[in-house]
Formats: C-alpha cells, structure tokens, sequence
C-alpha cells in the first residue's frame, strides 16, 4: 500500500510525505520518552524519600518516641540532620491528629546545620502552632487545596497501605512531591509520616526537554521547507520543463518549451539539457532525412514500375519475336533499377544504425587503401583489364581520425564508380598525399568521359545520375553515401574533370589531426 501510494506521487510529494512520516514516528517516540522522563525522575527522588522516612522509623523506635505533640518536637530537633534537603516533614498520630510539621516550628529542615539549644526550643511561634494543630486537615500547597488528612484516609484503606506512596501535586509555580508511610510498633499502626519536597527540577527538566524538542522540529521543520523550496525550484522544475520539452516534440506541438536557459547551466542539469537538445536535434534531423529520402524513393521506384507496367502489358499482346526481347529487355532492366534502388537504400538504413555504435579514433589511411586497391585489381585487371594504382608523396604515415570500415566504404564506392565508367584497359589512379598544414589528400582519377554538368555537386545529391544508360547497374545514391560518410569525418569532397587529359577526378580532404 505505501509503495502504491508513493508511486503515485512527484518527487517534490513524495520528499515531504517521507519526511512527514519521519516526524510523526519521532514525534510518537519522543511523546513516549517525555512521558517515561517525569515518572522516572520521580522514582529516583521518591527513592530517597523512602530511605529518609526508613531511617526516621527506625530512629522512631530506637528512641522509643510517642506519637505525641512533645515527644515529636523533640524529636524533631535532635535529629534534623536526617531531614536536610526536604521542605517539610509532617507527623500524625493513629488519628491522624498533626502532631508534628517543620512548618509549626517556623524551622525550615534544609537549613540544620548546627544543634539547637533549649533556648531557642522557647522562641517558637506557640500561636501559629496551636491554629495548625487544630485543623482537622493539612493543607500541603495545592490550588485546589488537597487535604493530606483525605490521602491518609484512603491510603489507610487501600492496598497500598503498609508500604510507601509516593504522590504528586502541581500548582502555577510548584510541583511538590509527597511520600507517606505509616509507623508500626509492636505490631499495631501507631502514627504516620508524610515528607514533602519542592520537585521544580523536575518540571524544569521535562520542560527544558519540551522547549527543546519544539525548537529542534522548528528548526528540522524550517530545514526540510527551505530544501523542498531549492529542491523543487533549482532541480524538479527544471525536469518537469525537460518532460514537457520531450512531450511537445513527441506531440510535434508548435508552442516547445524553451530550454536554453536550462542549457547555460554549468551543473549536471545543463549537461542533460545540451545532451537532451543535441539528440532532439539530431533525431529530428534524421526523421527529417528519413521522411525527404522516402519521398525521393517513391518518387525513383514509381518511373520503373510505370515502365513495367506499360512493358508487361505489351508483351502481352506482342507478337513479333524483337519486339518481346526488347520488352523483356525493359522489363530486366527496370527491375534491376528498383532491386538496386531497394537495396541501396537499406544499406543507408544499416549504416546509420551502425554509425550510432562506431566511435572515430586515430588511424593510418594509406594500409586501408592499399587494402582496397589490392581487392578491386584482383577482380578487374583479369575482368576488364583495368589496373588500379597506387601512388603516394613518399610520406611515412598518413594520420586522420576517423572509422576504419567506414573509410573502406568510401575508397570502395569511388573506386566503383571510377570503374564503371571508365573503358576496358583503362587506368584508376589513387593518390595519397599531404598539405603544408598536415592535412591528408586522398584523389581518385579516372580516364573515363568526365562529368558533363557544370555544377558538379549535384551528383552528390540523391538519386542524380547523369548515366540512364548505366542506372541498372547504379541507383544514384553511392556518391551520396559517400558524401554523407565524408562529412562524418568532418572532412570535405568534391568532384571535377580532370584537366591533364580526359577522365573525372574525385578528391578528399581530411582535417589535421
């Protein structure tokens, strides 16, 4: 159920529901500590007030003390000592008659330090302790005046009577802690004792846990705001500007989200806008090339099929025996066109995909077209008789950057189209050669008729061929395969007749490394 609910949600969402989550599983377990800290406190103080009233019945006894007003007093004076750090120590007898309080005495049991005298027995305030004496209650200092008597009353009948009770009570400024304990002697119940002590500290310390507490989640609360504040403007607003840049290009939506801002970050998220724009780019380019390159192979593959159609419905009705073998010619030749048409431009369709994966690295050209010039005279100088050179400016490397198959597939393609129009026993010449500034020249020279345009770069286009007469053979786009892996090396070509003698000559140039 949680990861249903979080999956569901942004980040922004789900970083303040975790830590919404957090705070309440702390706030419960701190509730439960502030909770454990009061009783826990008390217990050890209430530890010390049993010890105190242990100590005062076994004193009690020893001095074999009457539970009278007289004796108590006594008592009290000769062994103040046990009662030092308490506020006040107050006596009842089996009646729960007072017969004894530090407060009557106008003594306060924190302040013995030396032994009193009789004199100063007879310096007590006798009035204030005859008004305490006769009340049939103690009030112990509550604000809604709890009576002692009505605690001793209840402890007498309850299950806790015979061993100490601990109780504790609040006002506006105090917080007292009392502990009772009834006195047996000879097996009979012959008084009780009650201590009282000023506990503020521990309220002190509970509060000084609370204002702690709230000033910590304050503090943590204001933390995790500002950070959801820079986390949502600094980092998930700009995403959500990338998600919408990527759905207005899926939805081919005129109104793009801008993200050059986006990319003048210097952070990671800068790096994922470029990234983000130059693949967009590019997959627009490409979807671009794909949509022109289809229209353009409809275009190519409907003249042929037209001539088909029109050839194979004459054969049909032909009767004269040339006239059907130069249908069927036709008909042979304009299949040819459209299987080399087919063909071609699958290859293109390899090529990009394959293109994608292949990474340019440093490489020596001259032993990749040594490779190529050895393949194609293998196959033409016994076919047709035609030799293929290779010459060079004696250089001893000829570095460029670039994919070693790939420059292959250039070689090849313009030696093939060196010799496909070029005559039997004619020559191809392929020069290697470098520039003052380092950089590698690569010319193919034929001794065929030449290219009769003007504007030569047209025959890098798709589709343009010059040659009908050769087209079964040659679908018009080999030189603009060529082109296009040419200016994937950031290299240039260009195509001119040569002015030596007759023949086209083909040159490349790629950039110094």
């Amino acid at each position: 159920m949680f990861n249903n609910i979080l999956k569901n949600l942004s980040i922004l969402k789900k970083f303040l529901f975790i830590n919404a989550i957090f705070f309440t599983i702390i706030g419960l377990f701190t509730f439960a500590y502030i909770n454990n800290v009061q009783p826990n406190l008390i217990k050890k103080k209430s530890s010390n007030h049993i010890e105190v009233i242990n100590n005062t019945i076994d004193n009690l006894t020893r001095l074999n003390v009457k539970f009278i007003e007289e004796d108590i007093r006594s008592f009290l004076f000769s062994t103040r000592f046990l009662f030092q750090n308490l506020d006040r120590v107050i006596f009842f007898d089996n009646e729960l008659n007072l017969v004894g309080d530090t407060d009557t005495l106008d003594l306060d049991p924190r302040s013995f330090s030396k032994r009193l005298d009789t004199v100063e027995l007879e310096i007590l305030n006798e009035k204030k302790t005859k008004e305490i004496t006769e009340k049939k209650n103690i009030d112990i200092g509550t604000d809604n005046s709890v009576s002692l008597n009505d605690v001793l009353l209840n402890y007498a009948g309850s299950k806790n009577f015979g061993i100490h009770f601990t109780f504790t009570q609040e006002e506006f400024n105090k917080f007292k802690l009392t502990t009772i304990k009834n006195v047996m002697r000879n097996g009979q119940n012959i008084g009780y004792l009650a201590i009282t002590e000023n506990a503020n500290d521990i309220k002190a310390a509970i509060n000084e846990r609370k204002t702690f507490i709230i000033r910590t989640a304050i503090a943590v609360g204001m933390v995790v705001l500002i950070f959801s504040f820079v986390l949502n403007r600094y980092f998930l607003k700009p995403i959500k500007n990338l998600v919408s840049y990527t759905k207005t290009i899926k939805n081919k939506d005129p109104k793009t989200t801008n993200i050059d801002s986006l990319k003048l970050r210097n952070d990671e998220l800068g790096l994922l806008s470029n990234s983000l724009d130059d693949m967009t780019s590019e997959l627009q380019k490409r979807i671009s090339h794909a949509e022109n390159f289809s229209t353009d192979l409809v275009h190519e593959i409907r003249n042929p099929l037209a001539s088909l159609k029109s050839a194979s419905e004459i054969l049909h009705d032909a009767n004269d025996i040339d006239q059907r073998i130069k249908l069927i010619n036709i008909l042979s030749h304009d299949v040819q066109r459209i299987e080399r048409l087919i063909t071609d431009y699958s290859q293109i369709l390899k090529d990009e995909v394959a293109l994608s994966k292949e990474k340019i690295k440093k490489l020596d050209i001259e032993p990749i077209i040594k490779s190529v010039v050895d393949d194609f005279n293998n196959i033409y100088r016994l076919k047709r008789g035609i030799q293929i050179s290779y010459k060079n400016d004696k250089n001893k490397k000829y570095l460029i950057n670039g994919i070693e198959n790939r420059i292959e597939q250039i070689i090849a393609n313009l030696l093939d189209n060196a010799v496909s129009f070029s005559e039997d026993n004619k020559e191809v010449v392929v020069n290697v050669s470098k520039t003052n500034d380092n950089k590698v020249v690569v010319n193919i020279l034929d001794e065929g008729e030449g290219f009769k345009e003007k504007d030569t770069n047209k025959i890098f286009n798709r589709f343009y061929s010059n040659r009908p007469d050769k087209f079964g053979q040659h679908s018009g786009l080999g030189l603009n395969i060529v082109k296009n892996l040419v200016d994937l090396h950031n290299a240039t070509i260009k195509a001119s007749n040569r002015l030596d003698q007759k023949g086209a000559c083909m040159e490349i140039i790629f950039p110094k490394v």
